[in-house]
């Protein structure tokens, strides 16, 4: 009986450190949105996996050491990556939309918006 490896496809170049993505002047503000929210949802995914683990019923044989909670946590984090590299959980994508209307699109207030009354209807109002 043949097992093949869990793969996700990977639609995402490589990873670049938040502290080094705000002033990486190769990559566009869109890209730089797509990258921190992809990101975040990494460290998003990286808690419910560790989370999820602690359910697990650990042996009382005294198995479990601290190289055993290592490797955990490593496999954690690359399950976490591939996952948000994939794209197929979600969240980076509407986590980007969200920050590409609110900072990238010149915002225009809608009438219902009352702090987009202009200063010469409040004056006359009055």
């Amino acid at each position: 009986m043949e097992t093949s490896a869990l793969s996700f496809p990977v639609n995402r170049g490589p990873a670049v450190p938040l502290d080094q993505l705000q002033r990486n002047p190769r990559l566009s503000e869109r890209e730089k949105v797509e990258e921190a929210a992809r990101q975040f949802e990494a460290v998003l995914l990286r808690q419910i996996l560790t989370e999820a683990r602690k359910t697990i019923i650990k042996s009382d044989d005294g198995s479990e050491s601290s190289s055993t909670e290592i490797y955990q946590d490593m496999i954690n984090q690359q399950l976490a990556d591939a996952i948000s590299q994939s794209g197929s959980f979600g969240l980076a994508q509407s986590l980007e939309g969200q920050l590409t209307r609110q900072t990238l699109q010149p915002a225009e207030p809608s009438i219902s918006d009352p702090r987009a009354v202009s200063a010469e209807e409040h004056d006359s109002s009055l």
